[in-house]
């Protein structure tokens, strides 16, 4: 019965974290998403639709050899919001 019963509650609390859903950039303002990024130095935002990207605060949050490249969202106040940075894998000059 110990093994159901904790079996259940792992069950339970994976379902719960997979139908966690992600902020979208066009219901909050700009101030607010940025305020995201810098809090939890690396977010996804959903962008519209059924679109969305991974933000960062600084190269911290990116892997070895990737590189930032800045990163404008759609909010509710403004139509091309800075909110930080994308990690690129691309050389920028490629």
């Amino acid at each position: 019965m110990k093994r159901f019963t904790l079996s259940l509650m792992l069950v339970l609390a994976a379902g719960s974290a997979l139908a966690q859903s992600r902020p979208s950039t066009l219901t909050r303002t700009c101030t607010a998403n940025k305020q995201s990024v810098d809090a939890n130095g690396a977010i996804v935002l959903g962008t519209g639709g059924f679109t969305y990207d991974r933000f960062v605060r600084d190269p911290g949050f990116c892997a070895h050899g990737e590189f930032l490249e800045p990163a404008f969202v759609p909010s509710r106040d403004v139509p091309q919001c800075f909110v930080g940075f994308r990690c690129k894998v691309d050389l920028p000059w490629d």
